[in-house]
């Protein structure tokens, strides 16, 4: 509806339109019709309406799309334009350097940054975002001394990534003094800020806190989020109070429509790596009961649950579900290792071969894949059937490890046939 408003008004004659009209026009042509119908937009657009403006709309939408050669391209071509007037280009491809871990080219970026304009506190909060992914403590600190002699004011990010650096360093006192402030400087609008304020908290086993904090958030907003409710209950499991996320696990049921499986696996998730089956089984199903649809995580959590229980026809059945959950599955090529490391060990041909029909299935067989077949065969004492045959059919090659099981396993009692073949 807002591309087609923004259509309207360039056709009007009596509208008169500036480069920051193109600007959010094509923002918004990007987010619904994608990159490429923003950069035509861009290049239909008259020569005098592609300035710092329009272009700093397009490199965001670079950004956005993390095309890291087209960004780099449109920041050369902005700087030998003179387009380059404030800190706000710098800071989208700050951003996309730091997304993409990029950290090698900041630095120079930064440099550039502060030759050609002032940085505001957004650059600020990047750099020291980075400071945090390094755990460098004194450029942090020094970072947040620039600013004040700027005479720029720290906002909450500010003082969340600097207490994250804090925590990082195991520095509680200057974590806990840091979190007062990043509190004082929260506003209403800052909404997102008091789920950052719970975590780092909770990372410093701060229980009083991150419970008041909860209680705050509860009396400011008339009704909160899923984001929220995963943020306390994860905080909750994370301090080892159970009951208490249990609780309020049963309070979000009651008010939340969403039925969102995120967070009723939180607590399938604490369960199973308690080692809690039976908990576990008897939740999801009160969780599916109550219209909580499993999600591909549910189905891997009890993936694995069963695979640490041994109990492998409960693992195998569960795995086939995570599988289907999805339209495109990528492989979990460690959760394929473990399953199939257990079949080897007990020489568990018939699981090895289920798992086998299973990821050929979902389009993923390997000559590794088969050289596990084979060593559970080997295991079990038995041969398998026309397992070079049913490579071939699945266009997979033989590896000089095949062939040495092969030769081992054809001396050996033949197998039944497998209920997959027959």
């Amino acid at each position: 509806m807002e591309v087609q408003v923004c259509e309207w008004m360039r056709i009007q004659d009596d509208m008169k339109l500036v480069s920051g009209d193109y600007a959010v026009h094509l923002d918004l042509i990007a987010k619904v019709r994608g990159m490429n119908s923003a950069e035509k937009f861009f290049e239909d657009l008259p020569d005098n309406m592609r300035d710092h403006t329009t272009c700093t709309s397009l490199l965001h939408t670079y950004v956005q799309y993390k095309d890291l050669a087209k960004s780099e391209a449109l920041m050369k071509k902005m700087s030998e334009c003179g387009f380059l007037k404030g800190p706000l280009p710098y800071n989208h491809l700050l951003s996309l350097y730091i997304s993409m871990g990029k950290l090698e080219k900041v630095p120079e970026l930064l440099q550039e940054l502060l030759k050609n304009t002032s940085p505001d506190v957004v650059t600020y909060n990047l750099w020291l975002s980075v400071c945090a992914a390094q755990n460098e403590m004194e450029t942090a600190e020094k970072i947040v001394l620039a600013m004040k002699k700027k005479k720029i004011d720290p906002d909450w990010v500010t003082h969340s990534t600097l207490a994250n650096v804090y925590v990082k360093s195991s520095l509680k006192d200057k974590a806990v003094v840091t979190l007062k402030e990043m509190e004082k400087a929260i506003s209403e609008k800052d909404r997102v800020a008091y789920a950052s304020l719970i975590s780092l908290h909770r990372q410093l086993q701060n229980e009083d806190e991150v419970v008041r904090i909860w209680k705050k958030m509860k009396s400011i907003f008339k009704k909160l989020n899923d984001a929220e409710y995963n943020c306390m209950i994860s905080s909750l499991l994370k301090l080892d109070k159970c009951e208490e996320a249990e609780k309020l696990y049963a309070e979000w049921e009651s008010v939340s429509p969403t039925r969102d499986a995120r967070i009723s696996n939180l607590l399938l998730a604490d369960y199973i790596n308690d080692n809690l089956m039976e908990k576990a089984e008897n939740f999801h199903e009160q969780a599916v009961e109550k219209g909580v649809p499993p999600s591909y995580t549910t189905w891997e959590l009890f993936t694995w649950g069963y695979l640490k229980q041994k109990q492998v026809d409960k693992a195998l059945d569960c795995f086939k579900k995570m599988v289907d959950s999805v339209k495109r599955w990528d492989p979990d090529k460690k959760m394929i290792r473990k399953l199939f490391e257990f079949m080897e060990e007990h020489g568990n041909t018939d699981g090895a071969e289920k798992l086998l029909v299973m990821l050929r299935h979902a389009g993923y067989i390997t000559t590794e894949i088969y050289n596990s077949l084979l060593r559970t065969y080997a295991k079990a004492g038995k041969m398998p059937l026309i397992v070079a045959e049913r490579m071939k059919q699945d266009n997979v090659q033989l590896d000089g490890k095949t062939h040495e099981l092969i030769v081992l396993t054809s001396k050996m009692c033949v197998s039944d046939v497998p209920s997959s073949l027959s």
